[in-house]
């Protein structure tokens, strides 16, 4: 059954360095742990880019402890640093890593994505651990499917979070049916767009989840019907407020209130 979880994007400003005292990573395995949540994706975490192993087994250690489960996440293709990952993701005992093709070390072509992902999920497979890819803006949805479908892994599929490719004009219902056959793992945020001042363009931001423009029913149906059945990962777009405390307090809020969403659902996912 999947399971639900919360990414380290859902407590981006309590871990944001302008907080009173930013969380570690052991607080917000603490925090799921107080919601009943038995999953916690750790994602673009800067704790993991450059880790320190003794460390990392320590997290797994206090997470198993608690009958909890962890997940990776990190940006960019390169060979030598996704098997870098992947020693990460093995000393946590996490079966899936998140990713995407482009990184703040360069965004490759598709031919160099290619060869990238080809080299290195051989050792994915050896060691039992999926790898998907995040559909983004930086490249359309037929692109990163066609980068999925040459590269032919078992380990290798999409991380679908939908609101993302809104900035490329892909409409979420149209990623969700395209991307579903392979997808992987799923992010879970709302979106919505609302009017700038003065009514001059607009402002496409988060919102709570199930007041804004995701079908959360439609999508998981859609999956569903292709048989994907994957952990669901609570994230955010939480816009910062006018204090970093009430900013805190909100995020808080809206975690609380997604948990208690998905929970509600006809057909929830395992807590």
């Amino acid at each position: 059954m999947p399971m639900l979880g919360l990414s380290t994007y859902a407590y981006a400003w309590r871990r944001h360095p302008d907080a009173s005292t930013p969380w570690s990573l052991l607080q917000v395995v603490d925090d799921a742990e107080r919601l009943g949540v038995r999953l916690v994706q750790i994602c673009d975490a800067p704790e993991l880019e450059n880790a320190d192993p003794h460390a990392l087994r320590c997290l797994r250690r206090a997470t198993e402890s608690r009958g909890m489960l962890l997940e990776t996440g990190t940006k960019g293709v390169e060979p030598d640093h996704l098997r870098r990952h992947l020693v990460h993701a093995l000393d946590l005992g996490a079966t899936f890593v998140r990713s995407m093709l482009s990184s703040p070390r360069g965004v490759p072509t598709l031919p160099q994505a290619i060869a990238a992902l080809g080299e290195v999920m051989p050792d994915f497979e050896r060691n039992g651990v999926t790898l998907g890819l995040e559909t983004y803006e930086q490249f359309s949805t037929a692109e990163l499917i066609g980068v999925v479908e040459a590269v032919g892994s078992s380990h290798l599929g999409i991380c679908l979070d939908p609101g993302n490719s809104v900035a490329r004009l892909e409409r979420p219902a149209d990623v969700i049916a395209a991307t579903a056959p392979h997808v992987v793992n799923l992010h879970i945020k709302d979106f919505a767009f609302s009017r700038s001042e003065a009514m001059i363009g607009f402002r496409f931001a988060g919102a709570p989840l199930g007041q804004g423009l995701l079908d959360y029913e439609a999508m998981v149906g859609v999956l569903a019907s292709a048989g994907r059945h994957v952990n669901e990962i609570i994230e955010h777009w939480l816009p910062r407020q006018s204090t970093i405390a009430g900013t805190c307090e909100l995020e808080r809020q809206w975690v609380d209130d997604s948990v208690a969403y998905l929970r509600s659902r006809p057909v929830p996912v395992d807590a």
